[in-house]
């Protein structure tokens, strides 16, 4: 399928939409990185927050004000990993690593952002907020139903200047309205939130460089997340059991968020937990519950497993 997803538990979402043989839509950074590569340049995140005229520089010059953000100039893997608040020059000469860089710390509003771009010209746009635990986790993220008009304004103005010429996808990471990140693909966890023959306008966005899509019922979604603790080989709940969790009224779609062939270590996780699964629905108090009954099945199937001693802890709020 031209649609590129490497994570399995998301290709119910494309598997069944028409597209061309000759049309590439990525849904993985490094697959965006190597078929654009005249707009490659937005996932230097140092280039990113330099574009807007803000305050940063790679570790080693010292910052003229703190508190400061400091994150990789480059992840391809994302999942927050080697971010940091530093609040002191101590602290900031003590953490500094190769690689990395210091940017201002964002106040507001954490959001983000979906964008479909016909030339450098913002034609459609979704905007997602989290509910954030510790440790990098998030509780659940809310798909909004209403527009975010400055964000749209800042986001899309910043689109004609710097990337004329793109037509695809673009998710932005903004605080405050402020670009973060930028990415060269859209957010595949919650597609199915979006609507009905979304995917199949994707597909003519990538293929006919055209966006028509129909979105005067969009509605308010939700995407839950179940995280368990690091360091446990999980197995995959009963396949009956999630086929009947997807069937309860106000469910879109359930995703089971790991590969239980391989080892914990290879999954790119947050580092307060491991993430389990996903329950996209309309509705959150039963996606919540839904959440529940999920995390009961991971309980009792791996009560099933030698663990030499170790004990399962899985977090169902989060």
């Amino acid at each position: 399928m031209p649609i590129r997803e490497t994570d399995p538990w998301r290709m119910q979402y494309f598997e069944k939409v028409a597209c061309p043989e000759d049309v590439r839509i990525p849904t993985e950074d490094g697959d965006a990185w190597s078929w654009f590569p005249a707009h490659k340049w937005v996932y230097n995140k140092l280039s990113v927050i330099e574009s807007q005229g803000l305050p940063c520089g790679p570790h080693g010059l010292d910052p003229p004000n703190f508190p400061v953000f400091s994150k990789p100039i480059y992840n391809m893997r994302g999942m927050g990993a080697g971010t940091r608040v530093m609040r002191t020059l101590k602290e900031y000469e003590h953490n500094q690593r190769p690689g990395h860089f210091w940017m201002p710390l964002f106040e507001g509003e954490h959001v983000s952002s979906d964008a479909a771009v016909v030339d450098g010209e913002p034609k459609w746009w979704r905007h997602v907020i989290g509910q954030p635990l510790e440790g990098g986790m998030f509780d659940y993220w809310t798909v909004l139903a209403d527009a975010r008009p400055e964000i749209e304004s800042y986001c899309g103005d910043w689109t004609r200047r710097h990337l004329a010429g793109y037509t695809g996808m673009l998710n932005f990471e903004t605080i405050g309205a402020r670009i973060i990140e930028a990415h060269l693909r859209f957010s595949d966890q919650w597609p199915d939130i979006y609507g009905a023959g979304w995917t199949d306008v994707l597909v003519s966005l990538y293929a006919k460089g055209s966006w028509d899509f129909d979105d005067s019922d969009r509605r308010e979604g939700y995407s839950v997340v179940l995280f368990g603790a690091h360091g446990v080989q999980y197995v995959h709940p009963p396949r009956d059991l999630v086929s009947e969790l997807r069937q309860t009224p106000q469910v879109s779609s359930i995703q089971i968020t790991f590969h239980d062939d391989r080892p914990p270590a290879q999954h790119s996780m947050p580092p307060g937990g491991f993430r389990l699964g996903i329950v996209n629905c309309w509705d959150l108090e039963t996606g919540c519950a839904v959440r529940e009954k999920l995390a009961l099945a991971y309980w009792s199937t791996q009560q099933l497993l030698p663990r030499r001693g170790r004990k399962l802890k899985v977090n169902a709020t989060g």
